[in-house]
């Protein structure tokens, strides 16, 4: 799709901010697979989804869709959203070493229903004692995302791992923050897949090593062996990298929090599980989430790897978290999505007919 192309096509859509993107470079074939499903969410009948869903959005950055143009639009943007008080130098050379993806991230299991069945594990602590982990199993692909411990939670969460979400500073400071919980390193699964959400500088110096296959040059993480904490299963081919158009359009399209109206605006981006359940909305036919926030969250540790300890869930100022809660609870009852509750809804009482 041309330039042009893209620009006829922004004067001639009306429906809302389909150009807030500036120059549209969107709407690429490089998502996904395009089989037929017939209970797919693209087909939903939802018309607020399907106004703001792009089922084929460009998802990944590679060397092929970046250049000095794209470079100055994304320049205008603060990151994870773009490179706003980046330097060319400092992310050019590296863009450049990602490769285009050969293939879209998942693909129907030979044998199945053409379909492609997705289960998105967050790390919320209504998992405790859900025993979800045969259900989650049962599903095509499992993604999961930050401390991701696995290990003796089984029977609650499962064991496989198809897609691990994470930014450079998730995948190395998990290990450290929730060893005592038996988190040692990312899941490394084999055949595996690992998706990064580029933040910040920090995640190009990061990715620069892991590609190259060197320790980290510069920044908060120099010296380390970057490839070291995808224990052996890092592969070209299966490393994805979210591109900042999908990352702005989440939060624009779906998660615009109030919050950005503050004076810390520049901080406000959504959560990582957040990111890993707009990926699999967007690589899936159907999508089941568990271990995400619910109305009934303050019942709960806020990991379920804190077993026998009962915590409150910790709220920081770059994520609206309640904006999140209500938007998975949003796409549920819209059945866009499945999402994990234990709280039952309350049953509508009918008033007595008058005498």
């Amino acid at each position: 799709m041309s330039l042009q192309c893209c620009e006829i096509l922004c004067q001639n859509i009306t429906s809302s901010h389909l150009c807030e993107f500036s120059v549209l470079v969107l709407l690429y074939l490089d998502v996904f697979s395009g089989q037929t499903c017939p209970q797919s969410l693209r087909n939903s009948k939802d018309e607020d989804f399907q106004k703001a869903f792009l089922p084929n959005i460009r998802m990944f950055l590679h060397k092929d869709n970046f250049n000095i143009r794209e470079w100055n639009r994304l320049s205008h943007f603060n990151n994870p959203f773009g490179f706003m008080q980046m330097k060319h130098d400092d992310v050019m050379p590296v863009v450049k070493l990602i490769s285009k993806p050969k293939e879209p991230l998942l693909l129907p299991k030979p044998g199945g229903d053409g379909c492609v069945h997705c289960a998105v594990v967050g790390t919320g602590g209504i998992l405790n004692g859900s025993k979800m982990g045969a259900e989650i199993d049962a599903h095509d692909y499992v993604f999961r995302m930050n401390a991701a411990v696995v290990d003796g939670y089984e029977e609650d969460v499962g064991n496989r791992t198809s897609v691990y979400v994470h930014t450079a500073h998730s995948i190395t400071a998990s290990p450290i923050f929730y060893r005592k919980f038996g988190y040692k390193a990312a899941p490394h699964d084999e055949g595996i897949k690992y998706v990064l959400i580029p933040e910040g500088l920090r995640d190009f110096q990061w990715l620069n090593a892991v590609i190259k296959g060197e320790r980290v040059a510069e920044g908060e993480y120099r010296n380390r062996n970057a490839r070291t904490y995808y224990s052996g299963q890092y592969n070209e081919t299966r490393f994805y990298v979210l591109h900042q158009d999908f990352l702005r359009y989440v939060r624009n399209r779906f998660l615009k929090s109030g919050n950005l109206n503050r004076g810390y605006w520049a901080i406000v981006r959504p959560t990582n599980g957040a990111f890993a359940i707009f990926t699999a909305l967007h690589v899936c036919d159907t999508v089941s989430a568990y271990g995400f926030m619910t109305d009934d969250y303050s019942k709960y540790s806020n990991y379920y790897f804190q077993k026998y300890l009962k915590t409150n869930v910790v709220f920081y100022a770059n994520h609206d978290y309640i904006m999140e809660k209500n938007l998975w609870k949003s796409f549920h009852e819209r059945k866009i999505m499945k999402l994990f509750q234990k709280a039952k809804p309350q049953e509508k009482t009918e008033k007595p007919p008058p005498p």
